[in-house]
């Protein structure tokens, strides 16, 4: 697992952490995994800002999820007014689901019309699947090759970024992921668009004919591949013409993170037949929807027994409605266009001067900053990437990184983020590479 911690490692540390990790160990087991050589212990978050046991403040440059910001004033009085005058299941009537459906249905283009509620995104992955076979009557997926789209043991069998250990579906198929780095001269929409052709042809070969090309719209588990706008138009073309659909996975890229769009998959011009939505959308409340084309419906709706208890409960909802209403009211998707363009213009001055950030590419709050040993060769530097993940963190910057070999910083910070808190990220990590530059030479 990309920046994990390695619990061997666990002598020597703050002994409240040590008492932590074996009350962890215990009671958690082996699966649950924590980021960063020395792992932190928060305590209390607000806005861009986490709080560890010694109030130490830490910038949160990584956490989409608490999209709005940490425990935001309006999400906070929403969720507490909503929990003391109901919470229940979408089997009885009530307004507050409703409400929120129509405005959160107005952000996207009209042929998306209907939206189901789910607790998680990888309920969403699950369902959209389900209704991509349903409606198609066929069963292959299309996804690229360190895809991540949740964790129920269908999607977990398509995405491909859980390793190894998780085989993947007889029905899935991967593609390359759309690198315009390493594209040289060829257009990447024909690359990527050439690919899902082929693997619709590998499907076909044995039988199995395409339900779904289902893509991250900012493919941000493969690197954050952003650019140029419009390249998934041919591939989408092709998969439809194969009779399949295109689910547009929504969890990092929507809700006004990409800064030029509300949505990930309108930089490109297409419309998807089915997109995927998760807790971002609540600010980490558990909700996560699926929002369709109508007709795509009729048929699961009848032959297909749906009932998800919780999703879309009063609460949630409420939460999600505070996340749009502050989005709106804040400014935040020309915040995030603005102070995206000041992150990625900072990171390539810092590209100048050391090389090894070979590539800096993204849009709105959503960065990837790729790592290479040689800037010709264009050779992944993991290592090196590390390293600055983990010295950031002795800083008090918290991030992560992406990639199947995990080289690229990604940049990912709550959309609160201003363009003094870019400033403060971009010295901190300028004092990084100069203090690496002195101990392993990566000015390049």
């Amino acid at each position: 697992m990309i920046n994990s911690f390695d619990p061997a490692q666990a002598h020597g540390l703050d002994p409240v952490i040590e008492q932590l990790l074996k009350r962890r160990a215990k009671v958690l087991g082996p699966s649950y995994k924590l980021f960063y050589e020395k792992p932190v212990h928060f305590v209390r978050a607000e806005g861009v800002w986490m709080y560890d046991s010694h109030n130490t403040p830490y910038l949160d440059v990584y956490n989409n999820v608490p999209s709005v910001g940490h425990c935001h004033p309006h999400v906070v009085e929403a969720v507490s007014k909503q929990m003391a005058l109901l919470n229940t299941h979408t089997r009885y009537l009530y307004d507050t689901v409703l409400t929120y459906a129509e405005k959160l249905i107005a952000t996207f283009p009209e042929e998306l019309a209907n939206v189901m509620f789910t607790c998680t995104g990888s309920e969403s992955s699950d369902l959209a699947v389900r209704i991509a076979r349903c409606h198609t009557g066929n069963t292959g997926i299309i996804v690229t090759e360190n895809a991540y789209h949740g964790i129920t043991a269908a999607i977990a069998e398509m995405s491909p970024s859980l390793g190894e250990g998780v085989a993947l579906g007889s029905m899935v198929r991967l593609v390359p992921a759309p690198d315009a780095y390493r594209a040289g001269d060829k257009d990447v929409g024909d690359a990527f668009a050439e690919s899902v052709e082929a693997a619709i042809a590998d499907m076909l070969r044995h039988g199995i004919r395409p339900a779904a090309l289902v893509t991250d719209t900012i493919f941000s588990s493969d690197g954050v591949f952003s650019d140029p706008r419009g390249f998934l138009v041919k591939a989408v073309e092709a998969v439809r013409r194969a009779g399949g659909l295109f689910i547009a996975d929504e969890v990092q890229p929507g809700f006004a993170r990409t800064g030029d769009t509300f949505w990930g998959f309108q930089r490109h011009g297409v419309v998807p037949d089915l997109v995927i939505m998760g807790k971002p959308m609540g600010n980490g409340l558990p909700i996560g929807g699926v929002v369709a084309k109508p007709e795509l419906l009729t048929r699961f709706a009848t032959t297909a027994r749906y009932f998800n208890t919780f999703g879309g409960n009063p609460v949630s909802t409420a939460a999600a409605m505070a996340v749009l209403e502050v989005i709106e009211a804040e400014s935040l998707q020309k915040n995030s266009l603005v102070v995206g363009e000041v992150l990625r213009a900072g990171l390539r001055d810092l590209a100048k001067e050391y090389p090894v950030i070979g590539d800096v590419r993204g849009a709105g709050l959503f960065i990837g900053a790729e790592f290479v040993k040689d800037p010709l060769t264009k050779e992944p530097h993991e290592e090196l990437a590390m390293h600055v993940v983990n010295k950031l963190r002795e800083h008090n910057v918290l991030i992560s990184a992406s990639s199947p070999l995990g080289n690229v910083l990604k940049i990912r910070p709550p959309l609160p983020f201003t363009a003094d808190n870019a400033a403060y990220f971009l010295d901190i990590l300028a004092d990084v590479m100069a203090e690496l530059s002195k101990t392993t030479g990566v000015r390049g």
